[in-house]
């Protein structure tokens, strides 16, 4: 499925530049085409046929590192119909969902498809992700997007991914999936649609911006009866500047995104241990 990850550049790749000012610029390789630059013009048969990890040069006489690019730096640079989610945060969904080879996954609110390009990747052939979304101008770049990472099967569209234009709760039809993921403003108005459709020992997990939705979301599912205690959190990114003795943290960072809550399904007519807090006045875990 999809472009081909290894080996030498052939026509049809997706090809990243890297300048040596880090600037970054991605295209599709093409039999007798050429990649501008107000540094110069870079022949495409510079790299079809060389491994990644090349140098080429343009006219102009910059050089410029060329590779396929990551999941990552394409998300990040792909058309936009809403915000995507940051790499970070998909990452950890993919991790802390544990979305595994073979997965059943569900996705409400696909946005401009860079988590669905995650889910597919994790779930792999074998598995399948079907994606909700309210709005088809979403839906279609989405799609797009999507599309061009992975490519699409000779017969058509992607065989393990299905994009339902509709709302989730009116328009869910699966039963016991393993994983469902939502990144909506009220994932809340979902709980008891995901409760229905996972499996026993299956994974919600919701996306949020503000803590409003979170402290909501995670009432409605530690009220819902269905799944274990919730678990909320996020997620800090900071690179670290490294050269020689100047080794110190970068003065920008990936800060606040959006906070994941996650709890497991229950086995149904299971009632779940009530929750022991700690006493008024201690720190201390009971």
């Amino acid at each position: 499925m999809g472009f081909r990850r290894h080996g030498p550049f052939q026509v049809g790749d997706q090809v990243q530049l890297t300048d040596p000012k880090n600037k970054r610029h991605t295209f599709t390789l093409k039999q007798d085409g050429v990649f501008h630059t107000h540094k110069g013009a870079i022949p495409h048969s510079d790299l079809i046929g060389q491994p990644e990890g090349s140098v080429v040069r343009s006219s102009g006489g910059t050089q410029y590192l060329a590779f396929r690019h990551l999941l990552q730096d394409y998300t990040l640079a792909m058309p936009r119909g809403a915000a995507v989610i940051y790499p970070k945060d998909a990452s950890m969904i993919v991790g802390m969902a544990d979305i595994f080879p073979g997965a059943r996954v569900i996705e409400a609110g696909v946005g401009s498809g860079a988590l669905t390009c995650f889910l597919l990747r994790a779930v792999g052939p074998e598995g399948h992700v079907t994606s909700y979304e309210r709005r088809q101008d979403f839906a279609d770049v989405a799609r797009g997007n999507v599309e061009k990472f992975f490519g699409t099967e000779e017969d058509g569209p992607l065989a393990n991914w299905r994009l339902v234009v509709g709302d989730l709760v009116a328009s869910i039809d699966e039963v016991d999936v393993d994983r469902v993921i939502l990144d909506m403003l009220a994932p809340w108005e979902c709980v008891d649609a995901a409760a229905k459709a996972l499996t026993p020992g299956g994974v919600i997990c919701c996306y949020v911006a503000t803590t409003t939705q979170m402290s909501k979301t995670v009432e409605v599912i530690r009220d819902h009866g269905s799944f274990t205690e919730p678990h909320a959190w996020e997620t800090l990114v900071r690179d670290w500047h490294v050269e020689g003795l100047a080794v110190r943290p970068d003065h920008r960072m990936i800060g606040h995104t959006g906070f994941l809550v996650t709890a497991r399904r229950m086995a149904d007519g299971v009632t779940p241990p009530p929750r022991r807090r700690r006493p008024k006045g201690t720190t201390e875990e009971l």
